[in-house]
């Protein structure tokens, strides 16, 4: 892998779910009562900080992605370890990240990503849903012209008279397949927007907390959010460490602990969600539940302070 040399930079945060800033994450990983850093932690000498490499993304992920980067940075705060966080130097897709993960080889370090026993045998999960489970409440995107075809659907069974759209290599496409939806698939993320306005597809589930980046990122293509429906499965997005350092995870899953113990997880996500939950009317959207055969037996389920609630606890 080639030398990083670009340390991270994170934008200004909005109410409107755009990016938290690291002052932010630095105000929660000072606060009283937090580890002091032990410059032995990270296994590097307190002089030269141990790096933490992650994948930079694509522009229309900017938004979601600065939140993930602010919980990195204040989990390893809180761990009391440090660490410098550096991107790669060009974008990269999930599979290509996946694998050079995988192969354990030193690059990147961490990267958040839905969780699946595949992801969680061949590498390091530190589980905590960063994003509360949201991952898996999913919103449709549609053609502009074709809003009414999924406001008629009231059921699973109406819906599998349609055709999703995701990637090759997302856990989603798995997902539905096995609710008996079916799905076109594509290895090129881009291109999908395109094959959705050219009818190739009739929508495309993405997650509340990322649809409208998106949408915005393709105006060529005509495009919209559906407003009836809302698709949930349980799901979620961990932050995962490649299998040659286990002291990254350690350190990460400690430090994500404490901001769930002392209330600034929820704040943080509450920040950046909250807006969003509301905006899309989710508490007057038909719910279609589907069944999710890939979530890990280890999802910590049973900790409802980790997990978003259904309105109306649906």
């Amino acid at each position: 892998m080639p030398a990083r040399r670009h340390l991270l930079q994170v934008a200004a945060a909005s109410a409107l779910g755009t990016a938290l800033p690291l002052r932010a994450a630095r105000d929660v990983a000072a606060r009283p009562g937090a580890t002091p850093p032990d410059p032995q932690a990270s296994g590097a000498p307190a002089a030269e900080p141990a790096t933490v490499v992650y994948p930079r993304h694509l522009p229309q992920q900017d938004r979601q992605v600065d939140y993930f980067i602010s919980l990195l940075h204040a989990a390893l705060q809180r761990s009391g370890a440090r660490y410098t966080l550096i991107p790669t130097q060009s974008e990269m897709v999930q599979s290509r990240a996946l694998l050079e993960m995988a192969s354990d080889d030193p690059g990147i370090d961490v990267f958040w990503t839905m969780t699946d026993p595949q992801r969680e045998q061949t590498l390091l999960p530190v589980r905590i849903p960063l994003d509360r489970g949201l991952i898996g409440w999913r919103l449709c995107l549609t053609r502009d012209d074709d809003r009414d075809r999924l406001r008629q659907v009231r059921d699973l069974r109406d819906l599998a008279r349609l055709t999703a759209g995701q990637m090759h290599d997302w856990p989603d496409t798995a997902v539905l397949r096995a609710n008996g939806l079916p799905v076109q698939v594509s290895t090129h993320y881009q291109g999908l927007f395109q094959m959705l306005s050219q009818g190739r597809f009739d929508y495309f589930p993405r997650s509340i907390f990322e649809i409208d980046a998106e949408l915005a990122s393709f105006p060529e293509q005509r495009l919209a959010i559906d407003s009836a429906l809302l698709l949930h499965y349980p799901a979620a997005l961990y932050m995962f460490v490649r299998p040659g350092r286990p002291r990254l995870a350690a350190n990460l899953t400690r430090g994500m602990e404490a901001l769930v113990a002392d209330g600034s997880f929820e704040r943080l996500s509450r920040q950046l969600f909250g807006e969003l939950v509301r905006r899309h009317r989710i508490d007057q959207r038909r719910v279609l539940r589907l069944r999710n055969p890939l979530l890990p037996p280890r999802t910590p389920l049973d900790r409802r302070a980790l997990w978003w609630p259904l309105p109306g606890g649906r």
